[in-house]
């Protein structure tokens, strides 16, 4: 019977039976801080940012508007059906769209 040692393709395992990693120790190299980036949440938002997400957040109290109406309702369910989507998110992509069908009623 042979066996195989895999002594440089592991260096180390350690940890527990549910935390199990690799280490493989580099002696001569120092840890480089991570680099900082550019859509880090630390940052502030852009005025665009702030522009968009308020739309999202019209987006989705137009969409829980819409399934609070009966007739929308199944306007959004039929269509959603037919689309294989959820029709919450329809009628938020509506509302993205520009179409706000809660003003004409």
């Amino acid at each position: 019977m042979f066996k195989i040692r895999l002594k440089y393709a592991i260096a180390d395992i350690d940890g527990t039976l549910y935390e199990v990693g690799t280490r493989v120790s580099h002696s001569n190299e120092e840890d480089d801080p991570p680099e900082k980036l550019p859509h880090s949440s630390c940052e502030e938002a852009s005025e665009a940012q702030k522009a968009q997400r308020q739309r999202f957040t019209e987006s989705r109290a137009y969409a829980d508007a819409a399934m609070a109406h009966p007739q929308l309702c199944l306007l959004y369910q039929t269509r959603a059906a037919r689309e294989n989507r959820d029709p919450h998110r329809v009628a938020m992509s509506d509302y993205l769209l520009g179409i706000n069908l809660l003003e004409k009623k």
